[in-house]
């Protein structure tokens, strides 16, 4: 009955212990959108994406251009209709009507085909800056022993007040100055009620 009792407490003790080392967890804080904006490869990223657009674009203007010049051609032979070459305009313009249609449908594609392929570039680009971050945040989490780690950035979060803003902890793993051009500041939560 004794050992009973020895065991019992022993585990109530180290059941004690483990609710007082939670009670002691270290919570923090930080703005992932501050981060990723101060690293340098989102600079690159950015200009490298605006490039691919520029060009997509350019590519659907020129296809633009090629239908406004078209349908131009087609309204002046319009014009030139009359009842001596009635037939042969007529099948002219026909033929001007399907070109115009296929090039619509070309240019509808190539809006479309244009889209996928940013979002495409856009994960590539990003997506590495992106686990380059997280991998940051997780290395300075467990460094400084924090249990919980709330990003300001994520509009879930309603209210933060104290916990330690380890941003410029991550930003120095990165490499980044503590002054390094920032994102806009997170707005301020609403007092707790």
């Amino acid at each position: 009955m004794r050992k009973l009792m020895n065991a019992f407490f022993v585990a109530a003790g180290l059941i004690c212990a483990a609710n007082i080392a939670n009670a002691q967890q270290k919570i923090a804080h930080l703005n992932s959108a501050d981060i990723i904006q101060a690293m340098p490869e989102v600079k690159t990223a950015q200009e490298t994406l605006e490039t691919f657009r520029k060009t997509k674009t350019a590519d659907i203007d020129k296809m633009i251009n090629e239908y406004q010049t078209k349908y131009k051609a087609a309204q002046d032979k319009e014009k030139t209709l009359s009842e001596a070459n009635k037939e042969a305009v007529t099948k002219e313009l026909q033929t001007m009507g399907n070109d115009l249609q296929d090039l619509q449908k070309r240019i509808e594609d190539a809006r479309t085909k244009a889209q996928q392929e940013m979002e495409q570039k856009n994960a590539e680009l990003f997506n590495p800056i992106q686990v380059k971050a997280d991998g940051a945040i997780k290395a300075v989490s467990k460094e400084k022993g924090y249990a919980y780690v709330f990003d300001t950035a994520n509009p879930a979060l309603v209210y933060f007040d104290g916990g330690e803003d380890i941003t410029p902890l991550v930003k120095a793993k990165l490499g980044i100055s503590a002054t390094a051009p920032a994102a806009t500041a997170a707005p301020k939560a609403a007092p707790k009620k």
